[in-house]
């Protein structure tokens, strides 16, 4: 077993660090020239399907870019298939699902996850990385009930999530099962991942911004706090994050949850003066970094200074782009570790 860098854990629980941690969303693949060979041959389930492939994926930027945490490389997708879902990720979509949910006998014919008979390839992914490879914590991860609905129900990406308010407005009572359904398949699989050597979980509801803060309030709350409640007995770091959710981070800040993920719209110093006093996590621009070097720096430093009297774990606003240079977020996490050292 490798000497455990837990600075990233320690930062999510609050407590202090002699620098701030750093990690990116989608550091794995995409931008990495040896994840686009893998990616020539197989596909991004078939990746996820065999542990040692999928384990040297998720673990190939920490080695490269000396980062404070991994994170499972897999899709959010990944549980659906299990409940009775038929999803595909096409390229230059993204999932694409055939038999979309339209009334409440739609909700009432989806499964349950069991974890071990049905993703045993996520466990034993996890369990190759926290045993023997890791020298960093291990972040899980699942999709959040109003994500994996907006998918299911629109049958595919979309731009504005009309399908998604519509059956959540006109249906309410299907809508609640089907978020008791997704709630349930979450924290199944939360804690199997969990149990299995995760040791921090993080949910994304990379779409939930869609909704205004008193919509959120009476379809989403509830099912995320129950989420959380029974997740937080595993005794792990809870981050929550999602995209252009500015106006729902006070919304999650009540959450039982330990780690506030900001995209980059938000800036750190507002969520401090509106109250947020949890860890925050975030939140530089992915954009930013197809700038030169010294913009980088600069946006960077920026985000460092406001995080500094509080519990700050450094991201991005959201995922890396394909395009971006591996050697800048190396570059990146070297300077973020440097500039913030106490």
């Amino acid at each position: 077993m490798k000497q455990m860098n837990d600075t990233f854990l320690r930062a999510a629980r609050g407590e202090k660090t002699d620098y701030t941690p750093v990690w990116y969303m989608r550091q794995a693949g995409r931008s990495q020239p040896e994840y686009r060979k893998i990616k020539e041959k197989y596909s991004l389930f078939e990746i996820t399907h065999q542990p040692e492939l999928c384990a040297y994926v998720t673990r190939l930027p920490v080695e490269q870019y000396n980062v404070d945490a991994a994170i499972l490389y897999k899709d959010i997708m990944s549980p659906l298939p299990s409940i009775g879902v038929d999803v595909e990720i096409k390229s230059g979509i993204g999932p694409v699902i055939d038999n979309p949910i339209r009334t409440v006998a739609d909700v009432e014919k989806l499964g349950e996850i069991n974890p071990e008979q049905d993703v045993p390839y996520v466990l034993d992914t996890i369990k190759l990385l926290t045993q023997e490879q890791l020298s960093v914590p291990l972040i899980g991860f699942a999709g959040a009930p109003f994500t994996m609905a907006s998918y299911m129900i629109e049958g595919g990406p979309s731009k504005n999530y009309n399908k998604t308010k519509a059956f959540m407005y006109a249906e309410p009572q299907a809508w609640f099962a089907l978020m008791d359904k997704l709630a349930a398949m979450t924290i199944t699989y939360g804690k199997a991942q969990i149990k299995a050597g995760a040791s921090a979980f993080q949910i994304f509801d990379s779409w939930v911004g869609a909704l205004n803060v008193q919509d959120y309030r009476t379809f989403i709350k509830p099912v995320m706090e129950r989420i959380f409640n029974e997740l937080k007995e595993e005794n792990v770091p809870l981050i929550m994050f999602g995209v252009g959710a500015s106006h729902l981070a006070n919304e999650w800040h009540d959450l039982p949850i330990d780690v506030v993920g900001l995209d980059w719209r938000l800036p750190i110093k507002e969520a401090a003066e509106r109250g947020i006093s949890k860890t925050v996590m975030g939140n530089l621009d992915p954009a930013i970094l197809l700038a030169p070097w010294d913009v980088i720096e600069e946006k960077a430093k920026e985000i460092l200074d406001q995080g500094k009297d509080l519990s700050h774990i450094f991201n991005l606003g959201h995922g890396v782009f394909p395009q971006v240079n591996p050697d800048t977020l190396k570059r990146l996490a070297s300077f973020v570790h440097e500039y913030s050292a106490r």
